[in-house]
């Protein structure tokens, strides 16, 4: 199965935070599963770290490398008909990387590994 992880869920997984939840952690863990990481997401992160709201002990770019392939994470690039889509949402979530992830989670038909509940505003399906 394919899984989107919401860029929360990618941080707390890599810090082994007990955030993350049990059947979350569960389907990362399953060999079976293929796990996904946005382009949005790398996105979001690098502007936190550029604010100084995430710390790292090497590059960013290195960070994002060897976090994906320790993890054994595909990285998700951006479509033009996922972008397409986030003109269509509902404004149900507010956040533009959320937002972003939502439709891609639509148009892959891909369910997503996230703590907000905001999402089940949205037609995916929301692991947690």
């Amino acid at each position: 199965m394919r899984l989107l992880l919401d860029t929360h869920t990618f941080l707390w997984y890599i810090s082994d935070s007990p955030q993350v939840s049990e059947k979350a952690r569960e389907h990362i863990d399953d060999e079976r599963n293929q796990i996904l990481l946005s382009a949005a997401s790398v996105w979001e992160m690098a502007i936190k770290h550029s604010q100084g709201k995430l710390s790292l002990t090497m590059s960013f770019e290195v960070f994002v490398l060897l976090q994906l392939r320790m993890n054994d994470f595909r990285l998700l690039d951006i479509q033009r008909r996922e972008i397409a889509a986030v003109a269509t949402l509902p404004f149900h979530h507010r956040a533009p990387f959320d937002r972003l992830l939502i439709a891609q989670a639509m148009v892959e038909r891909i369910p997503i590994l996230s703590a907000n509940s905001a999402f089940d505003a949205y037609p995916i399906q929301r692991v947690w």
